[in-house]
């Protein structure tokens, strides 16, 4: 993930405290910052006057985040935030925990589903 001297400020889309499906529809969004060796600070949450794919990226760019952790997003939108260089990690599912856990650890990556099946430990997480 993208890090301008071992720092990100990062914004994950939500709903409740579970990754959205959809990038314009999460009603609510995390935003933190993430130091190597020092971990999260700075968090906060977010709930955005109504949910839209125009007021997250207002508030990515207004808050300078440089990653952000989504479900789906449409392409428009990927296409600006990249333009912008935010780095976005897309089409993860999951809990705010587990993303959390995958950015402190730097396994985080586009796709990922971190949701416990039955029998599987948080190890056997997917990586794909």
């Amino acid at each position: 993930m993208k890090e301008e001297r071992g720092r990100q400020k990062i914004l994950v889309a939500l709903r409740g405290e579970e990754v959205a499906s959809r990038f314009d529809m999460a009603p609510e969004a995390w935003l933190g910052t993430y130091r190597e060796g020092e971990g999260f600070t700075n968090e906060k949450t977010v709930v955005l006057p109504q949910a839209s794919a125009e007021n997250l990226c207002r508030l990515i760019v207004s808050e300078g985040v440089n990653t952000v952790v989504c479900g789906g997003i449409e392409q428009e939108y990927y296409d600006y935030l990249t333009w912008k260089k935010i780095n976005v990690v897309d089409f993860v599912v999951g809990s705010l925990d587990e993303v959390k856990k995958r950015i402190a650890s730097g396994t985080l990556k586009a796709g990922n589903i971190l949701v416990k099946r039955a029998g599987e430990s948080t190890d056997e997480l997917s990586e794909e």
